[in-house]
């Protein structure tokens, strides 16, 4: 019989360890093993009982989340941990530092646990990260998960259900689509949602110096950690990048991020091309979304774009890759090995929409060679 997922809860706050561990319980596939109230308390406890999943605050008496994750990264290389931090700019910069340094992801608590759609959706988020995160521990550990599938995002339910990769895409042939000799992109549009943060500190710590061209992101989060990441891939990248601004002009050299809650898109003016933000409802469950984004830059640039996906739950970016490679744009797709979740490159990857599938560390080679004419 498969176990449940093993889960510690570390925050301060009685009450909202409370309200965790008995929404935790209603799931069938996931134990509560731990419920402390900072970081020491996590330490004492953690060798006894072994969890796969931490949910772990930042602000805390006596040890605090950021002191508190390389010592439990130390004490198991493969927990994953999730920060959990109330929307604040300065919990959104250390939720990003934190990333950097091994946490597995995040979730912005609600303001109030009493409004009643804040709270659905914080559990919905929460469960799927618990219980996709947990599938991806296990598959890299060889222990056995409960039967999930990430290729889905969660949708509201009593009881959260999730689909993960390895029961869609896993063992399913990748199919690569050949690409157009000789073509030169324009731009550069990059997806992601799980984990796209510290892949996109890779990338772009990689590519620092080489890149001149107009790059658009979309990376499903919220609004004020949006912000935050587009300080920090500034500073990774050397280049400007910032949350886009409505009607502001595509330049190169500039990175381009969708702000929280918002879709980006691009659209011509004339001769020139410019941002249009919209809060057109969610697709595939997120705004900002990847494939409103790509729609709009296959209406501008045609073929001449190439299109990254990174890790991430969800299929969102499938449908725009679709479009891309029906204009003969290249696009590359995350592998399963390097992912925290193949869900977003796992839809590309079998649809045989992609021109590459590579482990993360090849893609900002793979990227140089795609804008001289020569992908690999």
């Amino acid at each position: 019989m498969q176990s449940p997922y093993r889960v510690m809860i570390v925050d301060d706050s009685a009450v909202i360890r409370g309200f965790l561990a008995r929404w935790l319980k209603e799931e069938g596939d996931i134990e509560v093993v731990a419920s402390v109230s900072n970081g020491v308390y996590a330490l004492r406890e953690f060798e006894k009982c072994k969890p796969e999943v931490v949910i772990l605050d930042i602000e805390m008496p006596e040890m605090d989340g950021m002191t508190a994750l390389p010592k439990l990264i130390a004490l198991d290389p493969d927990v994953k941990v999730i920060m959990a931090s109330t929307l604040t700019l300065r919990n959104a910069n250390i939720s990003m530092q934190a990333l950097a340094k091994g946490a597995a992801d995040y979730i912005p608590k609600p303001e109030s646990t009493r409004h009643a759609g804040d709270k659905e959706a914080f559990q919905r988020d929460l469960i799927s990260k618990i219980k996709i995160l947990g599938a991806n521990r296990r598959r890299k550990t060889g222990d056995t998960a409960p039967q999930t599938d990430q290729s889905i995002q969660a949708k509201p339910s009593s009881k959260v259900q999730v689909k993960e990769s390895n029961g869609l895409y896993r063992g399913a042939a990748v199919k690569l689509r050949p690409h157009r000799p000789g073509l030169i992109p324009k731009v550069l549009a990059i997806g992601s949602s799980t984990g796209g943060p510290q892949a996109l500190f890779s990338v772009f710590e990689k590519l620092k110096g080489r890149l001149s061209l107009p790059i658009f992101i979309t990376q499903h989060m919220p609004a004020t950690f949006t912000a935050i990441l587009a300080e920090h891939l500034a500073k990774i990248s050397g280049m400007n990048c910032a949350e886009a601004i409505d009607g502001e002009k595509v330049e190169n050299n500039r990175i381009y991020l969708a702000p929280g809650d918002w879709h980006m898109t691009v659209v011509k003016d004339g001769s020139e091309a410019k941002i249009k933000l919209n809060q057109n409802p969610p697709e595939n469950y997120c705004r900002p979304a990847v494939d409103p984004m790509l729609r709009s830059l296959d209406q501008v640039y045609g073929g001449r774009i190439l299109t990254v996906i990174l890790t991430g739950m969800g299929h969102d970016g499938k449908k725009g890759c679709e479009q891309i490679a029906s204009s003969g744009g290249y696009v590359i797709a995350q592998d399963e090995e390097s992912s925290v979740v193949w869900g977003m490159p796992g839809a590309v990857a079998t649809s045989g929409l992609s021109n590459a599938v590579l482990p993360l560390n090849n893609i900002p080679a793979a990227v140089e060679n795609a804008l001289t004419g020569r992908p690999s």
